[in-house]
């Protein structure tokens, strides 16, 4: 039986990016279904007394390099964003109205480029509402979206359902009930997808 390849993310998270370039080609190779799950990251942060690697001065300049490495291994753009952090509880809302009403394949990687590619500043809405007219969405649209109830309550429902399964972090992978945290354990995803990993 085909597996799922469970994708939680935030488009605040460099790595979650780096491993969004990956995960479809992964689950193609592997005959597995994705399933994208955006989560607010800053809610998982607050319920599991995690926090930033960007807070922490040592761990910032260590990603400084470690990024763009990734980036080159991968052979994807990738730019550290000026305007970071960025407050993505706008975006992601738009994730989950996006999924709700069948526009993410437009909006996702508009998002993700903008973010982590352009470096748009993604804290002002009007930047945003560009980002998504360029991607041929109605940004009014979807910012009169995002307030509504239905939307508020599938990404708080998702971010719930994260941290319940353990989730501490972004990215995270779910293959099964088996937890993978970081863009680096990707090839250990792959292999539990294709039945390899013991």
């Amino acid at each position: 039986m085909a597996r799922t390849l469970e994708f939680y993310f935030d488009y605040g998270s460099p790595y979650s990016y780096l491993a969004d370039t990956q995960v479809e080609a992964i689950a193609r190779r592997a005959g597995a279904a994705l399933v994208r799950k955006p989560m607010l990251l800053g809610g998982v942060f607050k319920a599991t007394g995690n926090a930033s690697p960007m807070t922490v001065p040592q761990k910032s300049r260590w990603s400084a390099f470690d990024m763009p490495m990734w980036a080159r291994h991968y052979g994807v753009p990738f730019n550290r964003n000026p305007h970071f952090p960025v407050n993505t509880l706008a975006l992601m809302r738009g994730a989950a109205a996006a999924e709700i009403d069948g526009f993410f394949e437009r909006y996702h990687p508009a998002v993700y480029r903008a973010m982590w590619v352009d470096g748009v500043n993604l804290n002002n809405m009007g930047e945003v509402a560009k980002v998504l007219t360029a991607a041929g969405l109605d940004a009014a649209a979807i910012g009169r979206r995002i307030q509504d109830q239905d939307v508020k309550d599938r990404l708080k429902a998702t971010t719930d359902e994260a941290v319940a399964r353990g989730v501490f972090g972004a990215p995270t992978c779910f293959v099964d009930d088996r937890m993978f945290f970081g863009n680096d354990r990707l090839p250990f995803v792959e292999m539990a997808l294709k039945g390899e990993l013991v």
